[in-house]
């Protein structure tokens, strides 16, 4: 599974990420996941809030940090 976390450093991205990692871990998948930072590439996605999450090419969340049950539950149905 391919995750991107995309944002460009803010508080949120950062526990966006934090969250996802989580998630992971506690799940035990076999993920990668990425920080995305660069603007150019964050617009590849037609992203227009950050933060984002990508879980193998498709955005799944978009300006928010989700709790970590919803993060589980969105790698769940992404497997």
């Amino acid at each position: 599974m391919e995750i991107k976390v995309l944002g460009t450093g803010c508080a949120r991205c950062k526990s966006l990420e934090k969250v996802t990692t989580k998630a992971v871990n506690e799940l035990n998948l076999d993920a990668t996941i990425e920080k995305v930072e660069d603007i150019q590439k964050i617009m590849e996605f037609a992203v227009m809030r950050t933060p984002a999450l990508v879980i193998n090419g498709k955005v799944v969340i978009t300006g928010q940090v989700p709790e970590i049950s919803e993060v589980k539950e969105i790698l769940t149905n992404n497997i």
